[in-house]
């Protein structure tokens, strides 16, 4: 195999997407609100319907037509856009709607990192294995999320954190761009330095002084030049500027439970193909949870049928184990339950109250 294949092949392993929800608390707002769906909605600190001393915290798309946007002064978005609809943060409901968001996306992660409250990375397992595999893999999220919670998201796939980043904000709102490890320079080449994450406008306006406006500019300059004026930052920039990002997805609070979610391409009634994409699921679970050395003591089944209503059942076992049988076992025998009732349009199965396996716990494996 030819060496730019090998080095294509390992950066396809690391397929990396990065969700980000499309204006986050106005969408929440509409959602709450259908009657808002279409006006120019913006949300913000001590709004007092336009005139107040507040900042606008997001903005609908509507409102961005005026000019509306993030960090603006409340009274200059009010004279932007008079008859917007100004509405005062309500943070602990979106802080509700991003928990249940973000338990979605760890459905569909073998790796995950949330990164605000309207934002987060993920790796997907093994079993997707090439970037077409992965667009298709986006397209359930999106619909997962939208069906779900009724808000839209946008999608990066890329080689890595990056490249995911930047092309999640690409084709806003309810987007999807995909990378290629092959396209990534072609990608990100055109774009203002501006783009990269962590470079902001004085440092953007820096770099405009050396000539530096493009990120192939960037690329393409001589590091010891960077060094001169951004110090230890030269080498990194440079770095992201060619599409080279290092940077793990990792969780940044302790792992309360491992999920898989699984959308069929049709609704099904049919027991074997219900039975085997379970089967599937809580192989994608064991997986995670010898990589991660976990043991676990609840296993929790997720059903939704045709008409989307939505059942879990959990079962808690006597041990703690991370025996595959036992979580393939116990699903089904809670999976008997719904058998026979509706067709099914997605099956899940999770695993809860973790700890991490210790010396002495690494023998405990059967139920």
């Amino acid at each position: 195999m030819p060496a730019s294949s090998l080095k294509i092949n390992a950066l396809e392993r690391r397929i990396t997407f990065h969700a980000d929800m499309d204006s986050f608390f106005a969408s929440v707002e509409v959602r709450e609100r259908p009657e808002l769906k279409g006006l120019p909605v913006v949300v913000g600190s001590d709004p007092k319907g336009g005139p107040g001393r507040g900042v606008v915290s997001t903005c609908s798309y509507e409102a961005r037509k005026y000019g509306i946007h993030s960090a603006m002064p409340i009274s200059q978005a009010y004279r932007l856009c008079p008859d917007a609809v100004f509405l005062p943060v309500n943070m602990k409901l979106y802080a509700g709607v991003s928990a249940k968001v973000m338990e979605i996306l760890r459905g569909f992660a073998d790796r995950f990192q949330q990164v605000s409250v309207d934002e987060a990375y993920l790796v997907p397992g093994p079993e997707i294995r090439n970037f077409e595999e992965a667009a298709l893999y986006a397209l359930r999220i999106k619909d997962e999320v939208q069906e779900q919670e009724g808000i839209t998201c946008s999608i990066g796939v890329g080689p890595n954190k990056l490249i995911a980043k930047i092309a999640s904000g690409f084709q806003k709102p309810d987007g999807l761009i995909v990378v290629r490890p092959e396209d990534a320079r072609k990608f990100l080449f055109p774009l203002p330095v501006s783009k990269i994450p962590g470079i902001g406008e004085k440092t953007a306006d820096k770099l405009k002084s050396m000539g530096l406006s493009r990120v192939e500019e960037l690329a393409n300059c001589d590091v010891q030049l960077l060094s001169e004026k951004f110090g230890k930052m030269a080498l990194r920039m440079k770095q992201l500027a060619n599409g080279l990002d290092f940077g793990e997805v990792r969780e940044k609070e302790s792992v309360k439970s491992i999920s898989r979610h699984g959308t069929f391409a049709e609704d099904t009634s049919d027991p074997v193909k219900i039975t085997e994409s379970l089967s599937m699921l809580a192989e994608s679970v064991h997986s995670s949870l010898l990589k991660n050395r976990f043991l676990f003591k609840t296993v929790i089944l997720t059903v939704r049928f045709e008409d989307f209503s939505t059942y879990t059942r959990s079962k808690t076992i006597p041990i703690w184990t991370s025996d595959f049988f036992v979580i393939k076992r116990t699903a089904i025998q809670l999976l008997s339950e719904f058998l026979g009732r509706q067709k099914f349009r997605l099956v899940g199965i999770g695993v809860t109250k973790l700890r991490k396996r210790g010396e002495k716990q690494s023998l405990i494996t059967d139920f």
